[in-house]
């Protein structure tokens, strides 16, 4: 794209902002593949003396997992959030809301987030769902919350990349068979020295739901784009 280089400069800015200002709070989120759940082969090798078998195709799954993580990046606190339906945009804002019920009191002087995201269908700063989902959370819990994105095919570089990869290499060719398998192996990984919180979310949600403009409308006041990166900053203003 030819704002790659702009774009990437923006999330450089707006890194260096957060890191020197005490009362901003900055995340870096994204989902995982979809994980399924049974006896199946993952690759890779289990750590055990006997060997295990393992199913050789997902005829058979018990359940589908959607993973979700946050990541405190200076604090390099891990939470996931393993959804059971779909990854949309409530259920990723509903995550948001569980984390900040448990961490609130963590953080008494934040007043801004700023969050680290790609740009997936679920919460392209254009999909009117998250808007309003990000909009509502923003004026209940009274915070400045500024979405900074990645450029197309660059999510590598969000942060929380690294510690989906530090997941796979952790239960690399474990056999998944439950829920609570999946639960236990990701509760066990280390982060930087720091096991994660993890947590099951239940709610089911379905798919394809949007606002029509008339209905957008009043949430797009307090939804202001970048003049120069519209697509790629945005921030929300309670008021």
């Amino acid at each position: 794209m030819p704002e790659t280089e702009a774009i990437f400069e923006n999330v450089a800015q707006a890194h260096q902002a957060a890191a020197a200002d005490p009362k901003v709070l900055r995340l870096s989120i994204d989902s995982k593949a979809k994980v399924s759940i049974g006896n199946l082969s993952r690759d890779g090798k289990a750590r055990v003396l006997e060997p295990i078998k393992a199913d050789d195709h997902d005829h058979y799954r018990q359940a589908t997992l959607v993973p979700f993580g946050i990541l405190d990046v200076a604090g390099n606190q891990l939470s996931i959030y393993f959804g059971q339906s779909a990854e949309t945009s409530d259920f990723i804002v509903d995550c948001l809301q569980l984390w900040w019920q448990r961490h609130q009191s963590d953080y008494p002087d934040i007043e801004e987030w700023v969050i680290d995201l790609d740009n997936g269908p679920a919460i392209n700063s254009h999909r009117t769902q998250f808007i309003q989902r990000m909009v509502e959370f923003a004026q209940s819990v009274q915070l400045k919350i500024r979405l900074i994105y990645y450029p197309p095919y660059h999510s590598k570089y969000n942060s929380i990349e690294r510690c989906w990869a530090a997941l796979e290499h952790y239960w690399n060719g474990a056999i998944l068979d439950t829920v609570e398998t999946a639960l236990r192996w990701a509760a066990n990984m280390k982060w930087n020295g720091f096991t994660p919180i993890v947590e099951l979310v239940e709610t089911v949600y379905p798919k394809g739901v949007k606002l029509s403009s008339d209905e957008l409308k009043p949430f797009s006041e307090q939804w202001q784009r970048s003049e120069t990166l519209p697509k790629w900053d945005v921030t929300i203003v309670p008021r």
